[in-house]
């Protein structure tokens, strides 16, 4: 299973309104509980039998709601006609595949279902985040090298 799997997992547990789900497969076990202040996932992988003593590998994944900010009436009703793209992890924003590269998106730009928005890094990963609504960046919501939350709105995106 790879992350981009157990984030859609996460994504549909929360969806769905259940409180725990617990998925077991050959090498790998997952625990997701929703329902209180924050929500834990826990990813257990067991490697393939081996010479060595065995290791088990268990990152704790723990997600929580970002602290709303007050926002003036105004701009709120001005916001609801877009579509917030926001993070599928907790992890570093980037806004560059690296540092002597260009931006993958600016505020203007039109783009398309799948494009490229951005990289989050997660313990040494780095997760390319694909749109998955076409339309035109509005606003761009995260400082590049910023700390994100899971479900931290990222950009606004007009669809029309």
């Amino acid at each position: 299973m790879d992350i981009k799997e157990i984030q859609n997992l996460i994504k549909f547990v929360a969806k769905s309104g259940a409180s725990e789900v617990k998925l077991e497969m050959d090498d790998i076990k997952i625990t997701i509980r929703t329902g209180s202040e924050s929500d834990t996932t826990i990813v257990h992988q067991v490697p393939a039998p081996q010479l060595a003593p065995p290791v088990v590998a268990a990152p704790v994944v723990e997600a929580s709601a970002p602290a709303a900010a007050p926002v003036a009436a105004a701009p709120a009703d001005e916001d609801s006609k877009y579509i917030t793209i926001k993070s599928p992890i907790i992890g570093t924003f980037y806004r560059k595949p690296s540092p002597d590269k260009p931006l993958f998106v600016e505020v203007g730009q039109t783009i398309a279902e799948g494009d490229v928005l951005c990289i989050i890094e997660a313990m040494k990963l780095f997760n390319e985040i694909e749109s998955e609504v076409s339309g035109k960046i509005v606003k761009i919501l995260v400082d590049d090298s910023s700390p994100v939350e899971f479900d931290q709105p990222l950009f606004l995106v007009d669809p029309s």
